[in-house]
């Protein structure tokens, strides 16, 4: 497509290694920024959206800095096509606000600009400034644990580049000059393949615990290795993951299984012990029922291979998954006091979501159809009559034949039945009659049609009515 880039691509590490001399490869930080010339780097105009071009341009022609950071530069200086555009600016919301008019502002926390063309947004971010200087209004709010607030403290690109979260992230691509600013030797931990938070690491994650899911999340998706400076504090402060509201952690959840990386992601949150934080009684399952793992690892393996092939996928298939062991827990212990089985699976249902979003929200769109994938599996097996042809009608059963295969591929469930609904799907109404047969059962012919039933006989108008 792109010459240059195609070249580039073929040998990143060879081209990352001549933007530094020796010493300065050997260094690993300096005092002030690298401004690395159009002619040194990779990173073209023709790699980014004319979205994002306009926005850059129409703050620069108003006479505002404007810059590209974040992943895009990022993953372009890896050699791969961004997709998600980031803006710094030093306009105001409120500036950039009033440039474009299909924009908003959100946020109070971080008040931020959304500016959208069609399905496309653009984030334009103000340059954040130092803590603790004073800048009127506009002030930044901690907790007692050092949680931030509030974070609206406007500063320049230097400080806006420090108060960022990791050095690969805080590099600045300016549309004035197409040269890359690089303040903190972003671009040398992107060719040793180093995850460095800036700053102490303690502290940044106290300001924002979703930190360290970032940190691993970005592992998984670039094969990057968590410096051990950023990787020591992690496993003592995942328990300030509980202090998140269950709403941000939803949409972390996605991005942290629904990118295409979920099995080398979900291994790197219980190796750092905060998957326990997000899911507490899955982890607690995952101690005690040996199949759970290898379910929860084939759904995710699911999921990334359909992601990968660009094929739809559901969060509420990965839900079903991850807290289908503590589901079956519970339903056990509750048919061992008695309850039948279908409400046993019922309540165990209710009660394991119910604790759950306790620590992440799930929107009853996911929820709901997670609970259909569940009873589905208390009739799969029960193939009589009419049931087959019932269950195959039911809008969730796909899914659900799905969610058995991996049942039995987990080793929870003898093999067996996932075959039968696999030769049922497949075969003519011959072979699907010949199933039902197989499987017992009075059941009508494949096409849906039942047997016809013996008229009730009648009662004589004149009969007198039963006494008692």
């Amino acid at each position: 497509m792109f010459k240059g880039f195609t070249r580039f691509l073929q040998s990143p590490g060879a081209h990352l290694r001549s933007l530094f001399g020796p010493e300065e490869a050997a260094a690993g930080g300096r005092t002030g920024p690298r401004i690395i010339p159009r002619s040194d780097h990779p990173v073209s105009r023709q790699h980014f959206s004319e979205p994002a071009l306009k926005v850059l341009y129409r703050l620069h022609n108003a006479g505002f800095e404007a810059f590209l950071v974040g992943g895009c530069i990022r993953d372009s200086l890896l050699g791969r096509m961004p997709k998600d555009f980031d803006v710094a600016t030093d306009a105001t919301p409120e500036q950039v606000r009033e440039l474009f008019r299909n924009s908003r502002i959100i946020g109070r926390r971080f008040r931020i600009v959304h500016v959208r063309f069609g399905r496309e947004v653009i984030e334009v971010t103000t340059f954040r400034g130092t803590h603790g200087d004073d800048h009127g209004d506009h002030i930044a709010q901690r907790s007692e644990e050092g949680l931030l607030l509030r974070d609206n403290v406007w500063g320049n690109i230097q400080e806006d580049a420090l108060r960022r979260d990791f050095t690969v992230n805080a590099l600045y691509y300016s549309i004035a000059d197409f040269s890359i600013h690089d303040f903190t030797d972003g671009v040398h931990d992107i060719e040793s393949r180093t995850l460095r938070l800036i700053g102490d690491p303690e502290t940044r994650y106290r300001e924002d615990p979703v930190r360290m899911l970032r940190a691993v999340r970005f592992a998984a998706k670039l094969d990057f290795h968590l410096a051990p400076a950023t990787e020591a504090p992690i496993e003592t402060l995942a328990p300030l993951l509980l202090q998140i509201p269950p709403a941000r952690l939803f949409d972390e959840i996605l991005k942290l299984f629904m990118a295409g990386h979920g099995v080398a992601t979900f291994r790197l949150l219980r190796h750092y012990g905060l998957f326990a934080m997000l899911f507490p009684e899955t982890d607690e399952a995952l101690a005690e029922l040996p199949w759970a793992e290898p379910l929860i690892e084939a759904a995710l393996a699911s999921t990334d291979q359909r992601i990968h092939e660009e094929r739809p996928v559901t969060p509420a298939f990965l839900f079903a998954a991850l807290l289908w062991g503590p589901a079956q827990q519970r339903q056990a212990a509750l048919e061992a006091d008695g309850m039948p089985p279908i409400p046993a699976q019922q309540a165990a249902a209710q009660q394991v979501i119910s604790r759950q979003l306790q620590h992440i929200s799930i929107p009853k769109r996911f929820s709901l159809p997670m609970r259909d994938i569940w009873e589905l599996q208390q009739r799969l097996p029960k193939r009589g009559g009419k049931r087959a042809i019932q269950t195959r009608e039911h809008p969730r059963f796909r899914a659900a034949y799905d969610f058995l295969l991996l049942r039995e591929a987990a080793g929870e469930l003898e093999p067996g039945l996932g075959d039968w609904w696999t030769a049922f799907q497949q075969g003519d109404d011959h072979e699907r009659q010949r199933l039902l047969d197989k499987a017992g059962g009075d059941a009508g012919p494949a096409n849906g049609r039942g047997r016809r039933r013996r008229p009730r006989k009648r009662r004589r108008r004149n009969a007198p009515p039963n006494s008692s």
